[in-house]
């Protein structure tokens, strides 16, 4: 675990504080919102006022730790060593992730580090765990760029219950689309832009009402960062034109999902070990085993990437939606679709996991992929043959889990995420999924949709 900011350390995050909280102030930003993600995938929050951001990065600002066992409809269960309305925790802002939000005005936004009142790191502290697993890859002398790609889905009218009215008829990635809902599009971008969000494309999907943004790749934390902003940027400019939004695994039962794509490459001294190797498709031996480990993790880590009931609504074979256990080139059918990029793109090759979705924790997606991809290098484990054409007419393909019990079965059994998580984030996610599995269970299709669609 990683050792706490001294209270020299804390002293400097106030005087910085100070300065910050006067430049917002001078930019008309009055308040500010406070984000930490739980392990249903829910971003919550604590604001306050920017004259208070100095004592905020001092002492923090108090939480219970009891939201580590929240579930998605808001209740709650317990876990071993995490639950119960006893105890506090402190919430401290990542200064350097300070943002002024034009999706908000007189709003800015900061994720938080949890740490307990003796200023010891929270164990159940999602951020951590993704900052702690990006030191153990560093300590191998690896670096990981990860970026979230984010789909959602628009609708207008009641929320509620009473049918779901999609402001555009247009076609599946069609002109119309971007056409009928071109200023709403256009004021997302802005925002996104004045945020210093590098966006790389935008654009419709293939469900009705529904669009993607992809942006740069980053750092794990600040990857899963980006990720929460976006979601948070692109529900704000929905609500300012009058538009619900939905980031639901599965938004109508029978459609094509929102997925929450992860793509990463695996970097050293400045060189993408995706390429120019001597392995499958010009991978380094250390990108091969950092794949091979998290294919082979991925039925466990369906339970951190695909953690909803709702989530295996959305996992059906030749949906684009990656439900089984291969990696191909280019291939979309593929859990592991690999991208060897242009030749003369360096930082071109990258792979994306398309199992995941945007119930699932950015921060427990980016530390847990880490974790299972270091113990493939260091197995120094090798890629089966890619599989090329739709797997569902393979045999030889193993199907990924059918529904959240399966993969929790998996989950529960992997050695690898039990240690990288530590014994108390581990029996708190496992024990919100079990929940969970409990909250839906006899629930059909259509419920599970209803009670999950305006959760995320």
């Amino acid at each position: 675990m990683s050792s706490p900011p001294s209270p020299a350390d804390r002293e400097r995050a106030r005087e910085r504080a100070r300065q910050e909280a006067g430049e917002l102030s001078a930019e008309g930003i009055r308040r500010i919102a406070l984000t930490w993600v739980d392990n249903a995938g829910i971003t919550r929050t604590k604001a306050l006022p920017t004259g208070r951001l100095a004592r905020a990065a001092r002492w923090g600002v108090g939480m219970s730790p009891v939201f580590d066992v929240y579930l998605v409809d808001d209740s709650s269960t317990t876990s071993p060593l995490i639950g119960g309305p006893d105890g506090d925790l402190r919430l401290f802002p990542d200064l350097d992730r300070l943002t002024s939000l034009s999706g908000q005005p007189g709003w800015a936004w900061a994720p938080v580090d949890r740490y307990d009142q003796q200023g010891l790191p929270h164990a159940g502290c999602q951020r951590l765990f993704a900052r702690r697993m990006a030191r153990l890859a560093a300590d191998r002398g690896l670096e990981l760029r990860m970026g979230f790609e984010t789909e959602w889905v628009v609708t207008r009218g009641d929320t509620a219950g009473a049918g779901l009215h999609y402001p555009t008829k247009g076609p599946a990635y069609g002109m119309t689309r971007l056409v009928e809902l071109s200023e709403y599009l256009g004021d997302l971008l802005d925002a996104l832009i004045s945020q210093r969000v590098e966006v790389l494309q935008i654009h419709p999907e293939y469900a009705p009402g529904q669009f993607e943004v992809s942006v740069s790749p980053a750092d794990p934390v600040r990857a899963a960062d980006l990720a929460v902003l976006v979601r948070e940027t692109v529900r704000a400019v929905s609500v300012r034109h009058g538009l619900a939004t939905s980031f639901a695994p599965t938004v109508e039962p029978g459609s094509v999902g929102n997925g929450g794509h992860l793509h990463l490459s695996v970097w050293r001294d400045g060189v993408n070990l995706c390429r120019d190797g001597d392995g499958p498709c010009g991978m380094t031996s250390v990108a091969e085993g950092f794949l091979a480990g998290v294919l082979r993790a991925l039925p466990a880590l369906l339970a951190i990437g695909a953690p909803s009931p709702a989530s295996y609504l959305r996992l059906e074979p030749s949906r684009w939606a990656g439900v089984f256990q291969c990696w191909g080139v280019e291939n979309r059918e593929a859990a592991i679709r690999f991208v060897p990029g242009a030749p003369d793109d360096p930082a071109g090759a990258n792979a994306e996991i398309k199992c995941f979705d945007s119930a699932g924790n950015p921060y427990l997606v980016t530390g847990a992929v880490i974790a299972a991809g270091l113990d493939g290098v260091d197995a120094g484990l090798a890629l089966p043959p890619p599989v090329s054409g739709d797997p569902v007419h393979s045999e030889r393909v193993p199907r990924l889990p059918m529904s959240l019990p399966e993969a929790l079965r998996h989950f529960e059994s992997s050695a690898v995420l039990r240690e990288a998580l530590g014994e108390a984030l581990f029996g708190a996610v496992d024990a919100v999924r079990r929940a969970e599995v409990d909250l839906f269970a006899g629930a059909g299709p259509e419920h599970i949709a209803a009670a999950t669609r305006w959760r995320y």
